[in-house]
C-alpha cells in the first residue's frame, strides 16, 4: 500500500493514551476518507503509533492536507484512504 506521492509526518503530542482503546478493533482501524470517490490514494501508518498524536499527511501531486489522530493504542489507524482531488464531482467538497 506503498504511496510516494503522498508524505507522512507524525506530530506528537509527548504524551501515553489517557483512554482505553476501543475493543472492537483490537488490530487497528482502515480508515477511509474517500466518501465514494471514483479515484483515491491509500498509505499505510506506521503502527501503533509512538504516543498521542497525529499524522499529517500531504499529497506531493495536488497539496491536499490531512490529519489524522492516533493515541498510541491498538485501535490507532493502520492505513487511510483518501479522495483524489482529480474527482471534484463529489458534493460534501463543499465548492
Amino acid at each position: 500500500m506503498a504511496n510516494d506521492n503522498l508524505k507522512l509526518t507524525f506530530l506528537s503530542h509527548d504524551r501515553p493514551p489517557r483512554c482505553a482503546p476501543d475493543p472492537a478493533y483490537p488490530h487497528g482501524r482502515a480508515l477511509d476518507l474517500s466518501k465514494g470517490s471514483k479515484e483515491s490514494c491509500a498509505v499505510a501508518l506506521p503502527y501503533p503509533a509512538e504516543c498521542c498524536g497525529a499524522w499529517l499527511i500531504v499529497c506531493q501531486m495536488c497539496s491536499q492536507h490531512y490529519v489524522v489522530t492516533t493515541a498510541g493504542r491498538i485501535d490507532d489507524p493502520r492505513s487511510v484512504r483518501l479522495p483524489c482531488e482529480a474527482d471534484r464531482a463529489q458534493p460534501w467538497r463543499g465548492r
